[in-house]
């Protein structure tokens, strides 16, 4: 596009905006005739994927802003007319605390009301997974959440989820494509004052909020017959805290210590510089709070609270990683589904330590690896417990169609309380599993970039020249592009080493991260720790 083009396409874009902040900003760069912006904003559009979308705020096709999600919102509703062809479609909305959730809802709510959807959007901050809980418990054609998760303060999201055949769970292809379809066609016809708006919208979801307490509380029983262990929680400035509390109260469990800078949701996350408690230094005044209180354990959420990360002290506070509370939290589900004689399986993604695999044949369940994200775990048939390295685990898949760090939080603090009745912590456990189960150490290169085709020829580099030794060791490698006999096709690299361990470089799917996912497997601990510290920097050089 010329300037004379973005010129044109931006003061059309003025033309519907209802929002003064992106109106403002705007008329700021047409006045300037800022090419370099204007380009940032109208050379290109967020595209809707299986994530929905997710970006930053501003004005334009590339940013998150009203115009854009009221077209999004118009698309999808044409989108479950046709779907749900016969009947009248419906859909919960919800959303987190971030800048504008509350606003880009609202007007999801009154364009869908008007275009013949059923609509419940709920009367304050909710969580991803009760959102994701409402689409299951009512049995409705969709959910949609506003949100984006642990991305950087300026962004936000509209994350889909899909009822009937697709048990309310995150949408998977084709529905993204046949959705984007839709809202291309809105975009290119109507403009946001033309987009018919109604008022007829059920406001609530406090029988949905009960529901969720109600059959989330039964995953534990006689906790609160055990001496209290000292935990502190933080919401990171997210929207867990109301939830999490009353679901700790309704299952008899001690409540947690709370970081107070991080409790109340705000959408400028003022403590951290990237609201993800993967990050270094976001669990850090989590972590002080703890020593100030001698706590036992930290648990912490993400914003939207489908993530939950845990922090132990030995003797200094450090973070577990996602597979290590994967291996404690599905060695617990496994076992309780043994005891009650169910069948069924456990589930990863491809990117998640394959010790979950030993779990379930220790029990005698089925094991599926998936690809990587919550929309494909939650679809594995029987699934008793599912998780991902990112922090993510579904440990009530029955009710709860998605990752759930809230649910999460409740039976890791209780396995923490009986553990401490028993006289023992959770790193023993740990060192338990690990003798049962082989001693297993992963890791993650996550590369951050500010210009995505750096991740694009480093993919295109490693595929054109795979390496046939790593770490001095030799190496098969997989394209994960082609797909497999078990797996869709999706953009990535698998690297089987003979002597064991694994290496699997993928594209982030919601960030600008090349990401690199390392496991060894040995004897012993001090064994798996130096083999994969060892393949770490033997990674680092390879992507440098």
């Amino acid at each position: 596009m010329s300037l004379d083009q973005l010129l044109s396409a931006a003061q059309a874009w003025l033309d519907q905006d209802p929002d003064a902040v992106t109106r403002e900003e705007l008329e700021a760069l047409i006045a300037d005739r800022n090419e370099d912006a204007l380009r940032q904003r109208f050379g290109s559009r967020l595209a809707f994927g299986t994530a929905g979308l997710r970006g930053e705020l501003g004005a334009g096709p590339n940013r998150m802003n009203r115009v854009l999600v009221a077209q999004a919102a118009l698309g999808l509703a044409t989108f479950l007319k046709q779907k749900f062809a016969g009947t009248t479609p419906s859909v919960a909305i919800g959303f987190d605390g971030r800048i504008n959730s509350d606003i880009f809802a609202r007007d999801s709510a009154e364009i869908m009301a008007a275009a013949g959807i059923e609509v419940l959007l709920f009367d304050g901050y909710v969580p991803t997974p009760l959102l994701a809980f409402a689409v299951k418990h009512r049995n409705l054609s969709a959910g949609v959440m506003v949100t984006a998760s642990h991305n950087p303060p300026r962004d936000n999201g509209y994350k889909v989820y899909l009822g009937g055949a697709n048990g309310g769970g995150q949408i998977v292809s084709p529905t993204d494509t046949q959705i984007a379809a839709e809202i291309d066609r809105v975009a290119a016809g109507l403009t946001f004052a033309q987009m018919p708006k109604s008022q007829e919208i059920e406001v609530g979801g406090q029988d949905v909020r009960e529901a969720y307490l109600t059959e989330t509380a039964k995953l534990v029983h006689g906790v609160d017959a055990l001496p209290a262990i000292n935990a502190v929680f933080t919401a990171m400035h997210g929207v867990g805290w109301q939830t999490l509390k009353a679901l700790f109260d309704r299952a008899g469990l001690a409540l947690p210590t709370v970081v107070a800078e991080q409790n109340v949701p705000d959408g400028t996350f003022p403590t951290v510089a990237f609201p993800n408690p993967e990050e270094p230094g976001a669990m850090d005044l989590a972590f002080e709070l703890a020593n100030q209180t001698a706590a036992d354990i930290v648990i912490a959420n993400d914003p939207d609270a489908d993530r939950m990360a845990v922090g132990l002290p030995s003797p200094d506070w450090h973070r577990l990683t996602g597979d290590q509370i994967g291996l404690i939290l599905g060695d617990w589900a496994a076992s309780r589904a043994a005891a009650a004689g169910k069948t069924g399986n456990l589930a990863c993604s491809i990117v998640s330590s394959s010790a979950l695999s030993k779990v379930a044949a220790h029990y005698g369940l089925g094991f599926v690896e998936t690809l990587t994200g919550f929309k494909w775990i939650t679809k594995v048939e029987n699934l008793i417990f599912g998780f991902e390295e990112a922090l993510g685990y579904s440990v009530d898949p029955q009710h709860t169609p998605d990752k759930d760090g809230i649910s999460a939080a409740l039976v890791m603090t209780t396995i923490a309380t009986e553990l401490a009745a028993d006289g023992k912590t959770v790193l023993d456990l740990l060192d338990e599993l690990a003798e049962r189960y082989g001693h297993f150490a992963t890791g993650q290169i996550s590369i951050r970039v500010t210009d995505l085709s750096i991740i694009g020829d480093t993919m295109s580099r490693l595929r054109k020249n795979p390496p046939g030794h790593i770490d001095g060791v030799a190496a098969d490698c997989m394209d994960l592009a082609l797909g497999t006999a078990t797996l869709p096709p999706t953009d990535g690299l698998r690297f089987d080493l003979a002597d064991g361990r694994r290496v699997i470089v993928r594209p982030s799917g919601t960030e600008p991260k090349l990401k690199c996912y390392l496991q060894s497997v040995s004897e012993s601990h001090d064994g798996a720790a130096a083999s994969l510290a060892s393949l770490d920097a033997a990674m680092r050089k390879l992507l440098a």
